[in-house]
């Protein structure tokens, strides 16, 4: 046999070989690092995938919230856990958005994390006050060009994806909108709802059922194609903003260094999840995609997401007030 056969059937070999090498996991109970506080939509996508992935793996899957300073403080942490698979990071974009805004990180979301996989991504889409005089995105583009300054948005917080949906949209139409950050998205809704502020990008699950029953009114949604709960809502971008498309996901990182088998099989127990009916439905009662990609795809996912918002920060010079 020659050379180069013999290496390319080692090659071929190496993964069976790992897992042949890994330790038996997992063998104790392991943490999900969520770095929000609870009742979010990261913590219920990372209690979602928990009790999915409990019954095949064996061992509990328990959710700890580790909040503060942007996720950074929960995120660190679970940098900084052992490499052994009893602690991962659920987290969303947010996670490679937060350092193109945060001097002095303490962390490199890249270097220090090892990607497991995609859970899921959420829509977003444009809500706006039913007062305000407008009924459609060009309508809005309109009235926020005749008065600059006068609409403001609400977002869950400062960095995170429907934050950087609006300022996507400030840029991409001219407009002059102002910011205005809550701690969730459940008190920006209800500023919204009570006239405080006048628009907002927000999640569709969490405010479907204000738009349902007239609270306020959606005028787009931010993703490439339409949704199927709302098949007559355009998207923002067939109603008057060419090539905008933003959308919210959440995933699963390792601390780095994690034996490949343990990730491979996370993952793996994750995509099984995906398939399974009474899991699917609690991810479209939320209106949530699955994903459920290989750590490979997750990592160039991961890799173009960072380039792609650290490029819009530095276009639309965000900053965290």
């Amino acid at each position: 046999m020659n050379i180069t056969r013999r290496a390319a059937i080692a090659g071929a070999l190496l993964p069976f070989a790992a897992w042949a090498q890994a330790p038996e996991w997992p063998s104790r109970p392991v943490r999900f690092i969520v770095p929000y506080p609870p009742g979010g939509p990261t913590d219920i996508m990372g209690r979602i995938v928990a009790q999915a992935v409990h019954g095949p793996l064996g061992q509990p899957f328990v959710v700890e919230n580790r909040a503060g300073a942007n996720g950074l403080i929960g995120s660190e942490q679970a940098a900084r856990a052992p490499a052994d698979g009893s602690t991962f990071l659920v987290n969303a974009s947010a996670h490679v958005i937060v350092p193109h805004l945060t001097p002095n990180m303490p962390i490199d979301v890249l270097a220090d994390f090892a990607p497991v996989t995609n859970i899921a991504s959420v829509p977003l889409w444009l809500v706006v006050n039913p007062a305000l005089p407008v009924r459609s995105v060009a309508e809005f583009i309109a009235y926020a060009r005749a008065n600059p300054g006068r609409i403001a948005y609400a977002s869950s917080s400062q960095g995170g994806a429907p934050h950087l949906a609006g300022e996507l949209f400030k840029l991409m139409t001219g407009t002059d909108l102002v910011h205005v950050p809550y701690r969730g998205s459940g008190p920006a809704g209800q500023d919204l709802i009570a006239g405080t502020v006048q628009a907002m990008f927000d999640s569709v699950p969490a405010s479907a059922g204000a738009v349902r029953d007239g609270r306020l009114r959606a005028l787009g949604v931010t993703t490439k194609s339409r949704i199927a709960p709302f098949p007559d809502l355009p998207t923002i971008a067939e109603a008057g903003v060419p090539g905008y498309e933003i959308s919210t996901w959440y995933g699963i990182w390792a601390p780095a260094r994690t034996p490949p088998a343990i990730i491979a099989r996370l993952q793996q127990a994750v995509a099984t999840a995906a398939r399974n009916p009474e899991t699917r439905a609690r991810f479209d009662a939320l209106g949530a995609e699955p994903v459920a990609d290989s750590p490979e795809d997750y990592a160039r996912f991961v890799r173009a997401e960072y380039d792609r918002w650290g490029k819009l920060v530095r276009d639309a010079r965000i900053k965290l007030d």
